[in-house]
């Protein structure tokens, strides 16, 4: 199976032709430095001369043998150079790559690393880049991705924690996950445990350093026995209140193909909150959390509820890890909704 190359590593190779294009130095392919990755040479599309100090290269993205539905979309780099003002490179979202909820551009600390490594070398002194980033496909792919739903808005992002794109089954993933944990367990016995990009977000405005920082997705119960096992003795459960809550029904896997009872899990709380027996009726007649919750905020019950789900969640989780290891750690639970604000 063939590896690939991350989003973010197909927009900075488009921005570095469009820099060299300027410079009368354009090639068909452009070396980058992958960081941790090594070196990586990338096939440009196309590039051309706008106006003066400006171009406009294209490459198109090559994520390997992987189910990435951005395989094969154009990334498109505007760059235009201009004397120095406040910073050397300035990165813009352009029309499909998307805007966080308070409109940033969704260009995330790879794509910013790569940037300054492959990029800053090329400006004279002086001059800055002003780099806009075009997905012409991004906003009817974006659709079919979850990114609205974790804070990403109007397209795709430029987000990745390697430059390499893998392709891993499912229990490649997995030993993945646990060789990151093993790795952040030897540095710190404090981490937290974040599900998707939204819970990454969250995790890193409470403050806490990326050493400490480890992706589950849906193997929370195997990765906190694998963290208690390790010697960590303190873990912050962060992510959306959809996914997390069904810790609270006793379901440590959290995959949808293996279980689901969100609104049973949502109802019980109810029940236990003692809410009006009519809003109880209602939430039983709903079929997605983000439903129950936008009820529960319209008659002032959201706090209430998911204050006694995070509660369970927590109890819950310290007893799972405690009945498989016979070892007890400090679990706290954050729950936040899909633009990653907090709800309790």
């Amino acid at each position: 199976m063939k590896s690939g190359y991350t989003l973010p590593v197909f927009a900075i190779a488009a921005a570095k032709a469009a820099i060299l294009t300027i410079q009368k130095n354009n090639s068909n392919l452009v070396e980058l430095d992958l960081l941790e990755s090594g070196l990586g040479e990338i096939a440009i599309a196309q590039s051309s001369i706008i106006e003066e100090n400006t171009a406009i290269a294209i490459v198109v993205s090559d994520p390997g043998d992987n189910l990435d539905l951005t395989a094969g979309t154009p990334v498109w780099a505007w760059v235009k150079l201009e004397p120095f003002s406040q910073e050397k490179i300035i990165l813009e979202a352009g029309e499909g790559l998307g805007r966080t909820a308070n409109g940033k551009p969704a260009i995330y600390q790879l794509a910013r690393d790569l940037a300054e490594v492959n990029l800053l070398p090329l400006l004279p002194e002086k001059i800055s880049a002003r780099i806009r980033f075009i997905l012409p496909e991004g906003q009817a792919l974006a659709k079919r991705t979850s990114n609205a739903a974790f804070g990403i808005l109007e397209g795709l992002s430029l987000l990745g924690t390697s430059a390499i794109s893998k392709p891993l089954s499912v229990e490649d993933k997995l030993e993945e996950f646990r060789a990151t944990l093993q790795k952040k367990a030897a540095h710190s016995q404090k981490l937290a445990f974040y599900i998707g990009a939204n819970g990454y977000q969250v995790c890193q405005k409470l403050g806490f350093d990326d050493s400490q920082l480890v992706q589950t997705a849906n193997w929370i119960g195997a990765m906190l026995v694998e963290a208690a096992l390790l010697g960590v003795t303190s873990i912050t459960l962060v992510g959306y209140h959809g996914k997390l809550l069904k810790l609270a029904g006793g379901i440590f896997n959290t995959s949808s193909h293996l279980a689901d009872a969100r609104v049973d899990i949502l109802v019980r709380a109810a029940v236990h909150q003692r809410l009006p027996i009519e809003l109880i009726e209602q939430i039983e007649r709903l079929f997605t959390a983000e439903a129950i919750h936008k009820l529960l905020v319209e008659h002032g019950y959201d706090r209430q509820v998911l204050q006694y789900i995070t509660d369970q969640i927590t109890q819950r989780a310290t007893a799972y890890v405690q009945k498989y290891t016979d070892l007890k750690i400090e679990i706290t639970t954050i729950l936040c909704d899909r633009l990653g604000q907090l709800v309790v």
